[in-house]
């Protein structure tokens, strides 16, 4: 899941070299918090928030399977 996170934002941004994703385990809730370059910031959220809103429900999505819920933040 953290792969899926990283090859998404890596192909929308201009510097894939600063992507870095950290998974955060919580009792039932994973949090992967995507931290990408400052000029990146707009591309990853998008206009008002819909990159980031389909990146999180593409997550939500490949995670059905799990007991976990999990989201995506933008730090």
């Amino acid at each position: 899941m953290k792969e899926l996170v990283e090859t998404i934002a890596k192909a929308l941004v201009d510097h894939p070299e600063e992507v870095r994703v950290n998974a955060v385990d919580k009792e039932r809730l994973l949090v992967f918090e995507l931290s990408v370059h400052p000029d990146d910031m707009g591309k990853i959220i998008g206009k008002q928030g819909r990159i980031a809103k389909a990146l999180r429900t593409v997550v939500i999505a490949a995670a059905a399977q799990t007991d976990k819920r999990i989201t995506v933040e933008i730090v």
